[in-house]
């Protein structure tokens, strides 16, 4: 029998890589959140799943049918992720670093060692399974565990209770199979598991519904336009009081109405004039999000900070996340475009 006429994974079997392709495709993106889930970035995720895919390539002997293949992708992709743990630090927000700076002080120099936590555009979640929602003891649906409060907490877990709350509580596998794929005992999964859920549930609030269609327009689309038209009153009227402001890499964020005011007009809005800003909206970590663009000298605006926002189901701001990079690959990720 000609290789062609084989099943895929027969004929990956037999050494058709172009076969493995078309066996592994299927399972790339929720691989490439899994591993985003686990790390806090994108490109380590990236990296991640091409080590798990060759991995897989060279392992595909062993894969034995016990379990389902999608099962034993994940297997491999969880222990990359684990030994990529034990080679880098863990990913943070400046609000889980430092404490709520005062207004009017001068900025400090950004850290931009990788310690920071990375935005993930929403094209990544498209077609995501569904398997978390059909399972009663999964506890978390798939766009809440990529919010940027979630991956915070999540990045403070030691790897195995991380690895025991994503296989469990995100992706729903028994008990049993996340003891297979950790090589480890169910009670000691059991245990991971309790003990991961105890930091969550004190640190994370879980997300209620966002508002309405209509009310979220109406609420970015005031924002735009404070931005663009660089009116800070207008701004904090969409806030809620306690809303927090990061800037990573800038360790530095600060809490409150009235401070993200006065730093709004010391040093984001102030100027002989508005329009040094422009925004353009998208979405980041299942939530809403805007490319932000300044103004050049040649009048051109280019791409100098993406900002992904946390909405209450009320209608207002919680949190700002402002990730400050000018790299044009960051952009592209998220579709937008190069200059306006």
């Amino acid at each position: 029998m000609a290789i062609e006429e084989l099943s895929p994974l027969s004929a990956a079997l037999n050494g058709d890589q172009e076969a493995f392709e078309r066996l592994v495709e299927p399972y790339r993106r929720e691989l490439l959140v899994h591993c985003y889930r686990f790390l806090g970035a994108v490109e380590d995720a990236e990296d991640m799943l091409q080590e798990t895919m060759l991995r897989a390539w060279r392992g595909l002997h062993s894969y034995a049918g016990r379990a389902s293949f999608r099962a034993w992708l994940y297997k491999i992709a969880t222990n990359v992720c684990l030994d990529g743990l034990d080679r880098r630090r863990a990913r943070a927000l400046p609000d889980a670093v430092v404490k709520p700076a005062a207004p009017g002080g001068a900025l400090p120099e950004p850290v931009l060692d990788p310690i920071w936590l990375e935005p993930l555009p929403d094209s990544a979640l498209d077609s995501l399974p569904a398997g978390p929602a059909a399972d009663p003891e999964a506890l978390y649906e798939a766009r809440e565990s990529v919010t940027l409060a979630f991956l915070s907490v999540l990045q403070q877990l030691p790897g195995r209770q991380r690895a025991a709350l994503i296989l469990r509580d995100v992706l729903g596998f028994s008990a049993d199979e996340t003891a297979q794929m950790l090589d480890l005992s169910t009670a000691a999964v059991n245990s991971a598991l309790q003990r991961a859920r105890v930091t969550m549930n004190g640190r994370v609030e879980r997300p209620a519904a966002p508002p309405a269609e209509g009310q979220m327009a109406e609420l970015l689309s005031r924002y735009v336009r404070a931005w663009e038209t660089a009116d800070s009153a207008s701004l904090v009227r969409l806030l809620r009081d306690d809303v927090v402001l990061t800037m990573p890499p800038v360790p530095l964020w600060y809490r409150g109405q009235a401070d993200v005011r006065a730093f709004a007009d010391s040093f984001l809005f102030a100027g002989p004039e508005p329009g040094r800003f422009r925004l353009w909206l998208t979405r980041a970590n299942g939530c809403p999000a805007c490319a932000v663009y300044e103004r050049q000298a040649d009048g051109r605006y280019t791409p100098s900070a993406l900002q992904v926002l946390t909405v209450t189901p009320g209608g207002q701001i919680a949190a700002i996340h402002d990730f400050l990079t000018t790299e044009p690959k960051f952009f592209e990720r998220f579709e937008v475009p190069a200059t306006l």
